[in-house]
C-alpha cells in the first residue's frame, strides 16, 4: 500500500500552484444561499443532532430512490444505502468480497484500486477502448473472477463514456457468468449532450450502483450512496455499522432539505453542465494550440481530459519538474495496475480560471519541451 498521489500532492503544493490533478468542483457554482437556507431550516428540529439510521435517513433514500424510478430503474428506500461519501461505499463492498479476485478496467481509479489492494482483492485489468471496456477480454476474465468493478459515464481516468451496445454486452455477460457487477458512477450527471441508461438498471439483483453529491453538490458533505437489491444492502449494513454507525445527520438532513426544492436541483445541475462543458472546450482548445503533441479524444461529460502526451517517456518524471515551476497534474501510471512509466496523463478541467488553465498548459510544455 501507498498514500494516494492526489492526497500527497493536496498537502505538498502552495497556493500559486496551477492544479489540473484533484478532481475539484467549481467552487464559484456552489449553489451557497440554497444551502445556507437548508442549514438555517434543519435546525428548527432537536432530532437533527441525534443518532440517526445505519441506511441513512428515510426521506433523503426515498428522494434518491424516486430518481431511479424516473429513469424506469425501480427503486425503493430499501434499496439504498447513504456511505460517508463513494469512497466508503467502495470499501464497505470491497470489504465484503475481501480476497476475492476482481475485473478492473485499466486505466482505472487509483482511489477504488488502493482500497481493492487494501482488501487484498486480486484486480485483473482488461484494456479500456474509446467507447467502453475491450468486452472479448472483460468476457475472458469476468469468467474467472464473477466480479467486476466499471466506471460507463466519462470514465476516471480515461474520461471515455461507454456505448449502449456496451452497455447491453456488459449486462449480459453479468447475467451469464452469475456474476455481481460495482457501476461507479460519481460523474453521471456531468453529461453535456446525452443521459446513458445505467448498466445496473438490466441487472438490479446482480450490481451495485454507486453516486455520489461530491462531484454535483459539494464534496465537503461526504455524502454518497449505494442503489443493490435490499437483500444485499442488508449484507453490508453490518460492515457499514462497524465502520461509523451511520453517515453524518447534519449532513443528510441539510442535503434532504434542500432536495426538496427539485427545481433548484435541476437547475443547478444546467448550470454545472453548461459551466463544465464551456471549461472543457476551453480546455481542448488551449491543448491543441500550446501543446499540439498531447493527443487526446474530447469528453462527452464529466471533469477530466486524458491522453498520450508524445515525445515524452515518462510523465512520472516530468509532473516533478512541473511541481517546481507551479503547475500539477495525475501521470497516468497512477492509474495502471503495475504502475509502469508511460506518457499518459490525466487533467482536470472544472476548478482552475481560463486564465490558470492557460498559463499551466504553457508551464507544462516548457518543462516538457
Amino acid at each position: 500500500m501507498k498514500r494516494s498521489f492526489i492526497r500527497e500532492i493536496l498537502e505538498s503544493i502552495d497556493e500559486q500552484t496551477i492544479s489540473f490533478a484533484g478532481g475539484l468542483p467549481n467552487e464559484a457554482l456552489f449553489p451557497l444561499k440554497e444551502l445556507q437556507k437548508a442549514s438555517q431550516k434543519i435546525f428548527d428540529n432537536p432530532k437533527v443532532l441525534q443518532y440517526s439510521l445505519s441506511n441513512g435517513i428515510v426521506s433523503l433514500r426515498e428522494k434518491i430512490a424516486k430518481e431511479y424510478t424516473k429513469e424506469g430503474f425501480e427503486t425503493h428506500a430499501e434499496n439504498i444505502l447513504i456511505t460517508t461519501g463513494s469512497q466508503q461505499a467502495m470499501y464497505i463492498i470491497a470489504k465484503y468480497f475481501e480476497k476475492r479476485n476482481i475485473t478492473i478496467e485499466e486505466p482505472s481509479y487509483l482511489g477504488a484500486m488502493n482500497i481493492f489492494r487494501l482488501n487484498a482483492l486480486n484486480m485483473q485489468g482488461v484494456k479500456l477502448e474509446d467507447d467502453g471496456i475491450h468486452t472479448e477480454g472483460f468476457e475472458k476474465s469476468f469468467a474467472q473472477t464473477q466480479l467486476a468493478y466499471l466506471i460507463p459515464d466519462f470514465q476516471n481516468p480515461f474520461s471515455s463514456t461507454y456505448s449502449n451496445e456496451k452497455r447491453e454486452e456488459v449486462a449480459n455477460i453479468v447475467k451469464k457468468y452469475k456474476g455481481i457487477l460495482i457501476e461507479d458512477a460519481p460523474y453521471r450527471e456531468l453529461y453535456f449532450e446525452q443521459k446513458y441508461k445505467t448498466i445496473s438498471a438490466m441487472i438490479p439483483e446482480q450490481s451495485f450502483h454507486l453516486g455520489s453529491f461530491s462531484k454535483t453538490l459539494a464534496p465537503s458533505l461526504r455524502i454518497g450512496w449505494i442503489r443493490a437489491s435490499s437483500e444485499l444492502i442488508q449484507s453490508l449494513l453490518m460492515i457499514k455499522e462497524s465502520i461509523d454507525l451511520h453517515s453524518c445527520g447534519i449532513s443528510q438532513y441539510i442535503l434532504d432539505a434542500y432536495l426538496q426544492e427539485e427545481e433548484s436541483y435541476a437547475n443547478h445541475l444546467k448550470k454545472l453542465r453548461n459551466g463544465y462543458k464551456e471549461k472543457m472546450e476551453f480546455f481542448a482548445k488551449t491543448l491543441k494550440e500550446e501543446l499540439p503533441q498531447f493527443h487526446f479524444t474530447k469528453p462527452k461529460g464529466g471533469m477530466f481530459i486524458y491522453g498520450r502526451l508524445e515525445g515524452v517517456d515518462d510523465t512520472y518524471a516530468l509532473v516533478q519538474k512541473c511541481i517546481k515551476n507551479k503547475v500539477v497534474y495525475v501521470p497516468g501510471s497512477e492509474f495502471y495496475i503495475k504502475q509502469e512509466k508511460n506518457n499518459e496523463v490525466r487533467f482536470n478541467y472544472s476548478h482552475s480560471n481560463f486564465d490558470q488553465i492557460l498559463r499551466g498548459i504553457k508551464l507544462i510544455c516548457t518543462s516538457a519541451y
